[in-house]
């Protein structure tokens, strides 16, 4: 994986071989699974791996919105992470969830924070061990030091992206770029308008991955975002339906090919779609 422009992710055996490691109290190494909800991974998870529900552990309840600072730190020290942990996260839907989780790990300020390549999907498939045991570590203290801003879109900078004609990043479903539908099968609508922000390009998270989830290769997916205009000369705006898969596009473009400018929109289209006055497009980018 040395072709990466960072040592961000680990693959399925540096994990298993690792088992032990991640069973143990000491807090060098933590496994978190992150899913949508938390029943499958009370159906079977990797030996050692925390499980952490997306919904109600990562989403401020309140105000739709991350974590705020105090209930980071308090969710990790309770889990036994301290600020010099490696923490490997992995989870379903090709790591969807776990890649929004590595996002927030770095804004507030983890730097030892990997994925697993493929997620829970490919562990599974290729019948690495999986337990039904729920591990229990020491709580510990945990001072994060962000947030770090500059890998986080509000919606100033996507007016401003608008104005100044910087890439935006679309990663949702044909459908839902053209306004078609409003959310993905089987998924709660959760915008008045379909359609998608002005100047935006349709360029799907799963085309950074292969067929069994793992990443393609910085070259391939490079060439990928190229073909679109964007080769990270400019700030780019990822953003999907609630900023979950656009954490992929995030992942693929700030992590693994090293664009620094660019940025994760999380209000993405829940909050774009819903608000007075924003301008949207629908139809095809071309039309």
């Amino acid at each position: 994986m040395s072709d990466y422009a960072k040592d961000v992710l680990v693959s399925a055996d540096w994990v298993e071989d690792r088992l032990e490691a991640f069973q143990s109290d000491d807090p060098d190494l933590r496994l978190v699974e992150v899913d949508v909800d938390t029943e499958a991974y009370e159906e079977e998870h990797a030996p050692g791996a925390i499980g952490f529900n997306w919904e109600t552990d990562l989403q401020d309840q309140t105000t739709r919105d991350i974590l705020e600072k105090e209930a980071f730190e308090s969710l990790l020290g309770e889990h036994g992470i301290t600020e010099e942990s490696t923490v490997v996260l992995y989870g379903d839907n090709a790591n969807w969830f776990a890649a929004y989780t590595y996002w927030q790990f770095k804004y507030y300020g983890h730097d030892d924070v990997k994925l697993l390549d493929g997620g829970r999907e490919y562990w599974l498939a290729n019948d690495y061990p999986t337990t039904t045991d729920v591990p229990e570590f020491s709580a510990v203290e945990y001072d994060a030091s962000g947030p770090r801003e500059s890998i986080r879109a509000y919606r100033e900078d996507v007016e401003n992206a608008i104005e100044r004609g910087l890439p935006l990043v679309d990663v949702r479903s044909p459908e839902e770029f053209r306004g078609e539908v409003l959310a993905p099968p089987g998924l709660n609508e959760t915008a008045q308008r379909g359609g998608h922000i002005p100047g935006a390009k349709n360029i799907s998270w799963a085309a950074v991955t292969n067929d069994d989830g793992t990443f393609k290769t910085a070259d391939e997916i490079r060439e990928l975002y190229a073909a679109e205009g964007v080769d990270g000369d400019e700030t780019t705006v990822a953003y999907c339906r609630i900023g979950e898969r656009s954490s992929v596009a995030w992942f693929a473009l700030h992590e693994l090919l090293g664009y620094e400018d660019a940025v994760n929109y999380d209000g993405s289209w829940t909050e774009w779609g819903n608000l007075v006055g924003a301008p949207i497009e629908t139809g095809d980018a071309d039309d």
